[in-house]
């Protein structure tokens, strides 16, 4: 019997190839397998960030945003992130604004912030009793806000904490503050008490600003709005030596006492000299004394005056009030005898 001949050579050619093709394939797959994994622990490991920070994200596309982060400690290679952005492009674009990163962020997470993080939320804090001169210097010095700051009238801005993300205009909080102090003035006069001197809301406001001036405790705000109603219902001057500060100054810090010549000076802000409210707010009022304005207490006092621990002395007769001013008077000079010091604002009525 003859022995089989061998197999033709293109038949054995083709079965080398063909292992040759399955070792290669596999070393590919194993490859990508690792690269993967790499990949995969780049993506998901916890980053360099020491501790947590706040950064402004520019505008100018992953690139600007890569070297931001980069040159803060968020992440360690500008090409892995370039590269995460990219094949997880269908997240969403990278937003530029104010983010805060964690400390170790992975950059999956960095992503993610950049993606769908609300951004921080600054705040600015416009505290009760400011006038328009001190909100514009607050306005410009916060960091943050951008613009320049369009004209607004006194009181016209409700004092209030308004939250904002960097970048947005001043402007911007300016129309925010308006429209609220429009809102909280319209609900304290819609709860007005019956039978008040006041012809229309702009009257309670400027009443409104006195009492924030002559008061900062809550406890006195609804007592001394009820003296300066009682004195418009008897058509007495107001007194009030806040509205002789402003006559002064024009709404600018007064930085020394309220002189002879300041209550004796002929101005429309001066109720000294003038019998009613002045023609305008002297201050930015808030909540709490609009409501004073609006809703006064009701007392038969037409005097008060400072009595040495931050509040008043009320009075319903002009001898109890001159009692009152003595008594003032002498915390006056026993608290400046040891040494000269700066005399604290006046407030009240002088006799």
């Amino acid at each position: 019997m003859s022995e089989a001949a061998p197999p033709p050579a293109p038949r054995r050619r083709r079965r080398r190839g063909a292992l040759v093709a399955l070792a290669v394939l596999l070393s590919l797959l194993g490859a990508a397998a690792w690269g993967a994994h790499a990949a995969w622990r780049v993506f998901t490991a916890p980053g360099p960030l020491a501790e947590a920070v706040q950064i402004v994200i520019p505008r100018g596309g992953t690139e600007r945003i890569a070297a931001t982060l980069l040159e803060r400690g968020v992440i360690r290679d500008p090409r892995a992130f370039a590269v995460a952005a990219w094949l997880t492009r269908g997240d969403g674009p990278l937003r530029a604004a104010e983010f805060a990163f964690p400390a170790g962020l992975p950059l999956a997470d960095v992503l993610r912030i950049l993606r769908e993080e609300r951004p921080v939320q600054r705040r600015l804090t416009i505290p009760e009793g400011l006038t328009a001169h001190q909100i514009r210097a607050l306005l410009e010095r916060t960091e943050g806000l951008t613009g320049e700051i369009p004209a607004f009238s006194e009181g016209e801005l409700l004092p209030e904490t308004y939250a904002f993300e960097f970048g947005e205009t001043r402007a911007a909080i300016i129309r925010r503050a308006d429209a609220a102090m429009e809102r909280a003035l319209s609900e304290a006069w819609a709860a007005r008490a019956p039978g008040l001197p006041l012809a229309s809301p702009r009257e309670a406001l400027i009443l409104a600003s006195i009492v924030e001036r002559e008061t900062a405790r809550a406890e006195e705000r609804g007592k001394v709005a009820g003296v300066f109603v009682n004195r418009l219902r008897r058509n007495m001057p107001l007194q009030s030596d806040p509205t002789v500060a402003y006559a002064a100054t024009g709404g600018a810090p007064m930085d020394r006492p309220i002189s002879r010549a300041d209550l004796d000076r002929d101005h429309p802000f001066n109720t000294y000299r003038i019998r009613g409210l002045p023609p305008g707010p002297i201050a930015s009022p808030g909540r709490a004394a609009l409501t004073a304005a609006t809703r006064p207490e009701a007392t038969d006092f037409i005097f008060f005056v400072a009595d040495g621990s931050g509040g008043h002395a009320f009075a319903r007769t002009l001898e109890e009030h001159n009692r009152n001013v003595a008594r003032w008077r002498e915390i006056e000079r026993g608290a400046t005898a040891p040494a000269a010091r700066t005399p604290s604002a006046p407030s009240g009525n002088r006799p």
